[in-house]
C-alpha cells in the first residue's frame, strides 16, 4: 500500500487535483492554482480519440457535427466514462506540470459517499495518467482545510461543498469526518432544474448552456436584503417551441427562475437538516456557536445562506473563495504532507 511521503520539501511534480463535475482544478506544489478548466471531452464518434478537451471542449457542447460528440466524464462526482476521464486527466497534468519528468504524485479529491468501485476507478485512472502514486481526499474535508477551517482541533466545524454533480455537507473535528451527507445535487441539477421549468411552464426547449447563463445572471435561493435590482431583473430566453419547433423568445424574471430552483435548494436543506440531527451534541454546540460555512459554486447562489439560516437557525457564511476551497484544501496537502497525512486516504 503506497503511504505518503514524509519529504517537507516535496517536489514541484507533486499535484492536488479537484477532480469536479463541472470543472478541474490542478494545484501544482509551489506555484499554487495552475489550471481551472471544464471537465469535458470531444471525441470523434465511433472512437476513443479525443479531438479537444477543458475550455475547447465545453465550446462545442450542443454544437458539434454528427462525427464529434462533447461528454462529460464524470457524472455525481465520479468517473462514468472511464476512457474519457484517462484521456482528460492526462491532458490536465501535462499542462499542469509540462515537459520530460518523472511521473506525478497526486493528491486527488473525492466525493465523501463514493463507494469502492468508484475510489478504484479514480485510482486506476491516474495512475494510468502518469501519477507515481495517488492518495485519496474527501471533499468536504478538503473544502474545510482550503476554507482555513480548524480541522485538526477538537471542535465540531460544518462546511457545505456545492459542486457541479454533488453537494458534501460534513461535520468535521479532530482531523476526521464526524458525520456527512453526498448529495447527488449540485450546479447541474440547478441547471437542470431551469430547463424543466422552462419547458413545463413556457414549452420552451433550451439547452444545459442557456440554463447555467441563466442561473449566473438572475438566480437566487432567497429574495437578498438591500438588492432590490435583482429582484427586478429579467433574462432573454431563447430557444425552440416544444410543439412548433420553432424559434421563440421569452422574458424570464428572477422570481421564475427562483421557483424552477426550490426543489433541489430544498433537496440541500433537508442533507443539512439530516446531518445536523446526527451530529453529536457536543459538536452541535460549536456549529451553533461558529456556524456553518458554505463552498463550492453553488455558494455563490444569492441568497442562499439566508435561506440555510433560516431553515436551520444557524449563521451562515459563505467562504472567502468558495470556487477554489477543495483545490486549495488539496494544495495544502501536497505542500505539507507531514502534517496532513492522517487525513489522506492512500490507494489500496
Amino acid at each position: 500500500m503506497p503511504q505518503a511521503s514524509s519529504n517537507k520539501t516535496g517536489s514541484s511534480r507533486d499535484i492536488g487535483i479537484d477532480l469536479g463535475t463541472a470543472n478541474t482544478l490542478v494545484y501544482a506544489r509551489g506555484h499554487g492554482i495552475v489550471l481551472n478548466e471544464p471537465s469535458v471531452v470531444a471525441v470523434r464518434a465511433g472512437t476513443t480519440a479525443a479531438v479537444a478537451v477543458g475550455t475547447e471542449a465545453k465550446e462545442t457542447i450542443g454544437r458539434t457535427p454528427g462525427s464529434i460528440t462533447a461528454i462529460r466524464p464524470l457524472q455525481g462526482g465520479v468517473i462514468c466514462d472511464y476512457e474519457a476521464a484517462e484521456e482528460m486527466i492526462r491532458h490536465f497534468v501535462r499542462k499542469a506540470v509540462p515537459g520530460r519528468r518523472p511521473r506525478t504524485r497526486m493528491v486527488v479529491c473525492v466525493p465523501s459517499g463514493v463507494t469502492p468501485v468508484e475510489r478504484r476507478a479514480i485510482i486506476h485512472a491516474s495512475t494510468r495518467a502518469g501519477a507515481k502514486a495517488v492518495h485519496l481526499i474527501e471533499e468536504p474535508m478538503a473544502a474545510a482545510i482550503g476554507a482555513g477551517l480548524p480541522v485538526s482541533e477538537p471542535r465540531g466545524s460544518m462546511v457545505v461543498d456545492i459542486g457541479g454533480g454533488t453537494t458534501e455537507v460534513a461535520v468535521i473535528s479532530l482531523g476526521g469526518i464526524v458525520t456527512s451527507r453526498s448529495l447527488r445535487v449540485g450546479g447541474d441539477r440547478l441547471d437542470a432544474a431551469i430547463i424543466d421549468y422552462v419547458r413545463k411552464e413556457h414549452s420552451l426547449l433550451i439547452g444545459e448552456r442557456t440554463a447555467e447563463d441563466i442561473k449566473c445572471a438572475i438566480g437566487s435561493a432567497w429574495p437578498v436584503p438591500g438588492s432590490p435590482e435583482l429582484e427586478e431583473r429579467t433574462f432573454t430566453v431563447r430557444g425552440r417551441e416544444k410543439v412548433a419547433g420553432m424559434p421563440k423568445t421569452l422574458e424570464l424574471t428572477a422570481y421564475d427562475v427562483r421557483s424552477a430552483l426550490d426543489e433541489p435548494v430544498e433537496a440541500i436543506i433537508a442533507a443539512v437538516r439530516t446531518t445536523l440531527e446526527e451530529c453529536p451534541p457536543e459538536l452541535s454546540g460549536d456549529v451553533m456557536e461558529y456556524g456553518i460555512v458554505l463552498t463550492g459554486g453553488g455558494a455563490l447562489l444569492p441568497g442562499l445562506e439566508l435561506r440555510l439560516a433560516s431553515a436551520t437557525g444557524i449563521p451562515v457564511f459563505v467562504a472567502e473563495n468558495p470556487l477554489d476551497c477543495v483545490a486549495l484544501g488539496s494544495g495544502k496537502c501536497v505542500e505539507d504532507m507531514d502534517t496532513l497525512n492522517s487525513l489522506l486516504s492512500p490507494a489500496k
